[in-house]
């Protein structure tokens, strides 16, 4: 098991700017876990300093045991907009497989499963980049399962989705979580977070703000700016008062 992962007040730095800012988290077995915040507030670039696809300016990245490289086969990602390799359906599954030595009859037990399961034995030998963008972002999760990964990092996966296309896609995130993977994911959708989450990430100008459970998060967060957000209201003139206070250590101001 690569559970737990521990990010020890880590921060990223771009352009000369601290665009993530003194994170401390630790992320167990079992909750599906969503992060929201307003646009630019960091959530993308938080799950790639998770999933090891940059690394920290500061602090550190850690899973059990400390193996990092061991890590990285157990955990995928999947994008807003997933690529997709110039071959069928079945074979973007097969690539993914056989990039982890998988057996060549093990990988097509794995492909007809995985894409039973997303809804996608139909368009098994179609051309992948031909497929809608629903379709390919279930493409996307089923290339993702097959790999049967202890972790499962999304980011805005049904940003682009219509509403049925997005309630599929959550389907099968549903039964991805209920197979046993562990899910961190991002989104702009806050009907979505209620429907998934079982603890909610708020994060706003590169700061965690507010970690919690989602049911009393949503009832009534404790981090002012995390209610303005649940009201709909505009954040980028207000910095609250956590980042206030951070920014102002930053500054050396009292």
């Amino acid at each position: 098991m690569i559970l737990p992962l521990e990010l020890d007040n880590i921060s990223f730095e771009a352009g000369g700017a601290r665009l993530i800012k003194d994170i401390t988290c630790r992320f167990e077995s079992g909750p599906r876990t969503v992060i929201i915040g307003p646009n630019g507030a960091g959530k993308s670039l938080f799950l790639r300093l998770c999933h090891g696809l940059i690394q920290p300016s500061q602090g550190k990245v850690s899973w059990h045991g400390g193996a990092a490289a061991e890590a990285g086969r157990y955990q995928a990602m999947v994008f807003q907009r997933p690529v997709m390799l110039r071959r069928s359906v079945a074979a973007n599954v097969d690539y993914a497989l056989k990039l982890q030595h998988i057996p060549r009859r093990e990988r097509a037990e794995t492909i007809d499963q995985v894409l039973h399961q997303t809804g996608l034995r139909r368009l098994a030998d179609q051309p992948a980049r031909v497929l809608s963008i629903g379709e390919q972002q279930k493409l996307a999760l089923a290339r993702a399962w097959a790999l049967k990964p202890q972790v499962l990092f999304l980011d805005e996966p049904t940003a682009s989705l219509d509403p049925a296309a997005s309630h599929g896609v959550e389907e099968i995130i549903d039964a991805i979580h209920a197979a046993g993977t562990r899910i961190i994911m991002t989104t702009h959708d806050l009907g979505q977070a209620r429907r998934l989450a079982d603890e909610v990430i708020f994060i706003n100008r590169g700061r965690v703000l507010e970690k919690a459970p989602a049911e009393p998060f949503f009832a009534a967060p404790e981090n002012d700016l995390a209610q303005a957000f649940l009201r709909g209201e505009l954040l980028w003139w207000s910095r609250g008062r956590d980042n206030r206070k951070g920014e102002q250590s930053e500054n050396g101001e009292a």
